[in-house]
């Protein structure tokens, strides 16, 4: 199993030990890419992307974690609560991969894969953060994402009581063990296939001409589906 992790800060408090727990629990080959460290770029809002995603200014300096993130069976989103979101580094690097969106030019491997997005903070909080990395996952197409967000009490991983991280580890465990259960085995539920359908409906007189030249091409706009 490879798995990609993306962390939305560089430091490794709570948020990366969760997200740890998780991946020596799944044993898999981790690719793992910390922000702002790994990719700093801030998307200017420039819209090449939705003509040819190599146009994006970012484009080389992204394509390592891209690649990781089509490669693996599991992709891994966290990110600590930063004022009851995800942190500006995790959403930045969100930013440019709205191409991807099921609305414009979705990448077909995303249709088998399964997503974790985790959040920690001292308090609240998790929710929020946690959509904020889960909007992305599901308009990508992947049909499956787990959501995990603990409140560890403290600043520190180091302070954290033990009591919470038995919590923790317990659930990480748990989610590992539904993971490989349902690995290779993941499809879309009715909500992803009846947005694609909508989606491939739009693009046969779509409004963007890579868009719709992409959709065509790949028999989309046809009934052909990425997940059969």
């Amino acid at each position: 199993m490879k798995i990609a992790v993306i962390h939305g800060q560089s430091h490794k408090g709570s948020t990366y030990n969760l997200a740890k727990q998780l991946c020596d629990s799944l044993q898999g080959e981790v690719s793992e890419f910390f922000l702002p460290k790994d990719f700093d770029g801030v998307c200017r809002g420039c819209a090449a992307c939705f003509e040819r995603e190599d146009k994006c200014p970012d484009y080389e300096k992204l394509r390592p974690i891209t690649e990781a993130m089509d490669a693996a069976d599991v992709i891994i989103l966290t990110s600590p609560v930063y004022v009851m979101h995800a942190t500006g580094a995790m959403k930045s690097f969100l930013d440019h991969y709205g191409y991807r969106f099921m609305v414009h030019r979705p990448e077909e491997k995303m249709f088998s894969k399964q997503a974790v997005c985790i959040a920690t903070a001292a308090g609240a909080g998790m929710g929020s953060t946690i959509k904020d990395m889960e909007d992305s996952t599901y308009f990508w197409g992947i049909p499956k994402t787990y959501k995990l967000g603990i409140a560890v009490q403290e600043t520190r991983w180091e302070a954290v009581k033990p009591g919470i991280k038995r919590r923790i580890a317990r659930k990480t465990k748990a989610l590992a063990r539904k993971i490989a259960r349902r690995a290779g085995k993941i499809k879309p539920g009715i909500k992803t296939k009846a947005f694609f359908s909508m989606m491939a409906m739009m693009q046969k007189n779509g409004f963007n001409s890579a868009d719709k030249e992409y959709w065509i091409a790949k028999g989309w706009t046809k009934g052909k589906r990425p997940w059969r």
